[in-house]
């Protein structure tokens, strides 16, 4: 049968009733949610161009005539990268550079205290790794070889096994171990391809040798 048209409106009345709002409940959450996203988006891409903006601008601190950073401005512009972009790979790799300058001015409890920092929170593997080699470097030339070597424990990352080898072999030589340096450094090399075991690696490796010999 069919129905008259006010029938039909006194329907369409009857259905909005029970299902209008929460379609349009739900329209206007999934509008929320695009836009939501989209301004998501865009802060993220504006604090990424700003982050970059602070991190060349730290970068630049060292192109003075002496190629010393001004410490102050240094300073400055670390801090601002930590307190405004926290957690951002710009305010991770700044405070690799803070490190870098602090070694290079011979404050290595400073630059210690840095990648220590970094260490515990690293935002991606690459930066962990970074700060783990560097630390046991700090560690190495303040004297604490054996401490070197305890934060080297465990396999690194296949892309890092060589490096990290590498280093253990540095830090065994000066510990006077050097069997023991030996089989760090073959294993670095075991880890590279054949073309890129030369260099310094093989030296260090022929050194090791003579010194047998």
């Amino acid at each position: 049968m069919s129905m008259t048209e006010e029938e039909q409106i006194a329907q369409l009345k009857d259905w909005w009733q029970r299902n209008g709002k929460p379609l349009l409940t739900g329209g206007a959450l999934a509008l929320a949610l695009v836009f939501g996203w989209q301004a998501w988006q865009s802060y993220q891409t504006r604090q990424a161009q700003g982050a970059s903006e602070v991190y060349q601008q730290l970068l630049e601190t060292s192109l003075t005539p002496d190629g010393q950073p001004d410490a102050g401005k240094v300073a400055e512009l670390a801090s601002k990268l930590k307190s405004e972009f926290a957690g951002s790979h710009y305010a991770q790799y700044g405070s690799l550079f803070v490190a870098k300058v602090a070694v290079e001015a011979g404050k290595l409890d400073d630059a210690a205290a840095e990648l220590k920092l970094l260490l515990d929170k690293p935002v991606d593997a690459t930066v962990g790794e970074l700060a783990r080699q560097r630390l046991a470097r700090v560690l190495a030339a303040q004297g604490k070889a054996e401490d070197a070597l305890k934060l080297l424990d465990g396999e690194a990352d296949k892309a890092w096994q060589a490096s990290r080898e590498e280093l253990k072999g540095d830090l065994l030589v000066q510990l006077g171990r050097t069997d023991d340096a030996h089989a760090a450094y073959q294993k670095a090399k075991d880890s590279l391809a054949e073309d890129a075991a030369v260099g310094g690696l093989q030296m260090k490796l022929d050194d090791l040798a003579k010194g047998d010999a």
